[in-house]
């Protein structure tokens, strides 16, 4: 499938559904021990199409990341079940890479832009593709707060 899901409205904040839920959880983006016991519970398979719709993820970049197909997702989402631990645990690293990510470019649209392109931080890698993992999570989080203080190596 290369059809965007959605197109969601570009804010200088997280998309509704997402600031509802990070509120919630926001402990959870300044606590490694919080983000994990958050994600042992698990997190609504809704929160992946939510999670989509904001970064305006293809369904094939969805399923790199969740390592499910849509039509398992969206059935996970009617049946209201939840992610498994892995999988919410990057849903809450995303979420608050995304919320990062907008302060440090001032709005989502520029962020979304940095994220499609080559990284000279990253190594010429795109960042967007190192959501695939939490350690790639990580290392994106980490640029951002290299771009932030000025770092740009």
């Amino acid at each position: 499938m290369a059809a965007t899901l959605t197109k969601p409205k570009l804010t200088t904040a997280l998309p509704a559904p997402l600031r509802k839920k990070w509120a919630a959880w926001s402990r959870t983006g300044q606590d490694s021990f919080a983000l994990v016991m958050e994600a042992r519970k698990g997190l609504p398979a809704a929160t992946a199409f939510e999670v989509a719709d904001a970064f305006q993820l293809q369904a094939s970049q969805l399923e790199a990341i969740y390592e499910l197909s849509t039509k398992t997702l969206r059935s996970y989402t009617q049946e209201n079940r939840n992610l498994n631990a892995s999988s919410s645990e990057k849903t809450l690293k995303i979420i608050a890479l995304y919320e990062t990510g907008i302060e440090v470019f001032g709005d989502a649209a520029a962020f979304l832009r940095w994220l499609s392109k080559p990284a000279h931080g990253l190594d010429g890698e795109v960042p967007l593709r190192l959501l695939e993992t939490s350690g790639g999570i990580d290392l994106v989080e980490e640029e951002l707060t290299r771009i932030a203080y000025g770092d740009l190596a």
